[in-house]
């Protein structure tokens, strides 16, 4: 897929998890992927997006998501209520998490990359390992952020609202 990121939870709730004493993936949901493809925005392309990882990641066990970033614009106010301007890439989605710390992709490495891979965190990596959870100022969902905050230390204690 085109500029595909892993994203989200099974990112951080794995630092989460692994700094709580906990195994790695416990209590991961789902995995996000993010990908922007501005070539193609119908639903139905992404639902065959879905429908293929849907078939190539059956062994995980947990579901695989996959969004196309492009298109988020045109769903976003009907499913949120509020409006939502067009990305152009995948990481300005990352960008826009409401929780700061828990803004951050993954990709594999490609020829010339560092051979970690890439890592994306808009915000750092610093709040993230020591359990700082921030509104981020350019998405800003009082509601929302409140209810994954509570989400989050109901399963991490240890984590902290500034």
């Amino acid at each position: 897929l085109p500029d595909a990121w892993l994203v989200a939870g099974c990112l951080f709730q794995t630092v989460w998890n692994l700094r709580s004493g906990q195994p790695a993936e416990a209590g991961i949901r789902d995995y996000d992927i993010f990908y922007f493809d501005g070539g193609d925005l119908t639903e139905q392309a992404e639902t065959l997006v879905n429908q293929r990882a849907g078939a190539l990641f059956a062994d995980l066990g947990v579901p695989v998501e996959i969004k196309n970033q492009a298109r988020v614009h045109l769903w976003y106010q009907g499913y949120f209520g509020r409006p939502y301007a067009a990305l152009h890439s995948a990481r300005e989605g990352i960008d826009r998490f409401l929780v700061g710390c828990t803004a951050v992709g993954l990709r594999p490495s490609s020829p010339g990359d560092c051979p970690q891979g890439n890592v994306y965190a808009p915000y750092g990596l610093d709040a993230l390992y020591h359990g700082i959870l921030t509104r981020n100022p350019g998405t800003d969902h009082g509601p929302l952020f409140e209810r994954k905050c509570r989400d989050y230390q109901a399963r991490w204690p240890w984590l902290t609202i500034a």
